[in-house]
């Protein structure tokens, strides 16, 4: 009689099969499955995740029923697990309308979100009670990944966003908003088309984003690729972003912010503000953009402070090694910000320390460089360091400052204010 006899590689291989299968198939309404989901500084460990298969819980992947109800079961089973849980979305088409994740949860590791389907989003505004679409809440250790879709379907609201003209305007639902979530990690995700902003960040911390491709037309409404707002250490990287809005978007309240590998495209570029549109705002600091590629952008990188603001300060600003690829407006200060409605007044918002280095490119206006400062507050401590930024064909463009007093250093074109 020939034995047969099994390596161990393989038999862990047709165990961890066997158990990828159960999950699939949602043999008993959870699986188990081995695996790493940890966001920064919280290392997966112990035992094997328990699976929360949203079809387990009612979902279908048709495209055509609505699931919220589902994945809302589906996510409170995994946030009470006590152990290691992953919420699953499997591959297929999934509708749902306003779907909340509510924390905290039960588990002492990150709790994993694994989307590997298309979500998409009822059209129906009054499913919405808020403006949110996908909302994470008050969690403490979270990963969204999977490679899936969340896709807004804004075709068939935008229509109907008419804040350009009314200042009472009701915000249309933003894709994904995370408030008050900590030591998370967003990687692996593709958003497309979304009603308003695809994604939002307040009151966060220790927040990674990497690996997303975030995508709407260039002529659609308020489509920011992501908002930051309130928020502490958070890191943007290896990701591309082409909307009808900014690429990347930070508000008041945040500070020490990376941006790093983004390549953005359309859009209206990289922008530190708008700041000083309310009252009271908190100050912004420590921002760094580097190693970032901005093609065909209304705006390369960007801070901007709306007229007649309360006071408040903005400092510690770094863009470095940056691409312009016929950009519009590729460098910017603007404290003459204003979309409608405005005091005729100066800006209080006091910008100090910033610096632009090794950015290169083509301008699509004969202005390459613009800095416009408060008479009130004058920008202080501004550097321009190796900026080679021309025309299409070569030709030379020109630079533009007010109420300023810059720091030059190398390479200059456009040449420097005078």
């Amino acid at each position: 009689m020939a034995t047969f006899r099994m390596g161990s590689k393989a038999f862990f291989l047709l165990l961890s099969l066997a158990l990828v299968s159960n999950v699939a198939l949602g043999v008993g309404g959870r699986g188990v499955v081995r695996g790493r989901g940890g966001g920064r500084g919280r290392k997966q460990s112990g035992p094997p995740a328990t699976i929360f298969n949203v079809m387990n819980y009612g979902a279908k992947n048709n495209g055509k029923m609505d699931s919220t109800q589902a994945f809302m079961k589906a996510w409170v089973a995994a946030c009470h697990w006590r152990g290691n849980a992953r919420l699953v979305v499997p591959l297929g088409t999934f509708l749902t309308g306003q779907v909340t994740f509510q924390g905290p949860c039960n588990s002492l590791n990150p709790i994993v979100v694994q989307v590997r389907g298309t979500i998409k989003a009822q059209t129906d505004i009054s499913e919405y009670p808020s403006p949110e679409w996908f909302s994470f809440e008050e969690i403490n250790g979270l990963v969204l990944t999977g490679g899936g879709t969340f896709d807004g379907q804004g075709p068939s609201v935008w229509p109907y966003n008419d804040c350009k003209k009314n200042k009472d305007c009701q915000m249309l639902p933003t894709s994904l908003k995370f408030s008050k979530v900590t030591n998370a990690n967003v990687r692996r995700i593709n958003s497309v088309n979304s009603m308003a902003f695809h994604i939002g960040i307040n009151r966060c911390q220790d927040f990674g984003l990497q690996t997303l491709k975030i995508t709407a037309p260039a002529e659609s409404p308020n489509t920011d690729g992501i908002h930051i707002s309130s928020s502490t250490n958070i890191r943007v990287a290896r990701s591309f972003i082409g909307t009808g809005d900014d690429c990347v978007s930070l508000g008041q309240g945040t500070y020490n912010v990376s941006i790093t590998d983004v390549i953005c495209g359309p859009g209206h570029g990289i922008s530190i503000g708008s700041l000083g549109k309310y009252n009271m705002e908190k100050d912004v600091s420590g921002i760094t953009v580097r190693n970032c590629t901005l093609k065909d952008t209304d705006n390369g990188v960007r801070i901007k402070t709306y007229q007649g603001s309360d006071p408040s300060k903005a400092s510690k600003f770094i863009f470095d090694n940056i691409i312009m690829n016929n950009v519009k407006y590729p460098i910017i200060i603007d404290q003459l910000y204003c979309d409608k409605g405005c005091h005729k007044s100066p800006s209080r918002v006091h910008i100090s320390d910033v610096q632009f280095s090794n950015i290169r490119g083509t301008s699509k206006s004969d202005v390459a460089v613009s800095i416009i400062c408060s008479p009130q507050f004058p920008c202080q401590n501004v550097v321009l360091h190796d900026i080679n930024l021309k025309l299409a064909g070569n030709k030379p463009a020109t630079a533009e400052c007010e109420n300023v007093k810059i720091n030059y250093g190398g390479v200059q074109f456009p040449p420097k204010c005078m």
